[in-house]
């Protein structure tokens, strides 16, 4: 019987860190022979995924997941951050990502956002996933985008079962299970946040940031609108969840 159907919000779509239109989808299904992407053994798990050169890349992240029901090719893609908590042990495979906006290798010395000049890719920004490593849940394509929650990452990379099912919105037919092209991790709910902290709110102090050289000024979810995995400075993650305690701007 398969599993309920999951949202993850990816690159397709218009331009706009909102990213409304179609897009990149995490979903729950049968799994495939030779996967390992059964929800309940979800468990913390270190895999033997490549972490490429992306290795060092940050340590906290942004995944946007669309909460409002959408088909696609008969499928609804919703997913929100009360359907993660909803599932066992409130932990879930973020599958479906498809983002693919490569032009250089990434060397790992570079700074974040030097990076990310050079390296502007979704699948790998998630095979650098490391555990432990705490992510927001982003609401995108949806009346109100903005940071709904936390997560952490539970399992590293590992094949992505989407790409081997014909009737998935995912399937990939040029991905071979022994050469898999997209990968998935598990995230767990951390907590809600305090407040909703609205993309409106984010676009306010990323505007001028840009002009005082605030934590803001570089943040991927303005530069990079069209990924659905984003990487995070410290400063920027800090920043952000220092906004719980304040008044919306």
């Amino acid at each position: 019987m398969p599993k309920p159907r999951k949202r993850l919000a990816g690159a397709a779509g218009p331009t706009g860190p909102d990213n409304k239109g179609p897009a990149g989808k995490r979903t729950k299904t049968k799994n495939p022979v030779g996967t390992s992407a059964t929800l309940g053994n979800s468990s913390p798990e270190k895999t033997s995924a490549s972490k490429n050169c992306g290795k060092n890349l940050s340590s906290y992240w942004l995944m946007k997941s669309e909460p409002e029901s959408r088909l696609e090719k008969g499928v609804d893609v919703k997913f929100s951050i009360e359907d993660l908590k909803a599932q066992p042990k409130q932990t879930a495979c973020w599958d479906g990502v498809r983002n693919y906006q490569f032009t250089n290798g990434l060397c790992s010395g570079q700074c974040l956002h030097t990076s990310l000049g050079v390296l502007a890719k979704a699948r790998n920004f998630l095979r650098a996933m490391q555990l432990g490593q705490e992510a927001f849940f982003y609401h995108s394509n949806c009346k109100e985008p903005g940071i709904a929650g936390l997560v952490k990452i539970v399992k590293e990379a590992y094949p992505d079962h989407t790409q081997f099912e014909k009737n998935n919105p995912h399937y990939d037919p040029s991905s071979k299970e022994d050469n898999p092209k997209w990968s998935m991790v598990d995230v767990q709910f951390v907590r809600m946040m305090k407040r909703y902290i609205t993309l409106a709110e984010l676009k306010t102090h990323y505007q001028a940031h840009k002009t005082t050289g605030g934590p803001l000024k570089n943040m991927a979810l303005f530069t990079r609108q069209r990924l659905s995995i984003q990487p995070l400075t410290r400063e920027e993650f800090d920043f952000i969840l220092s906004l719980e305690e304040k008044e919306p701007s």
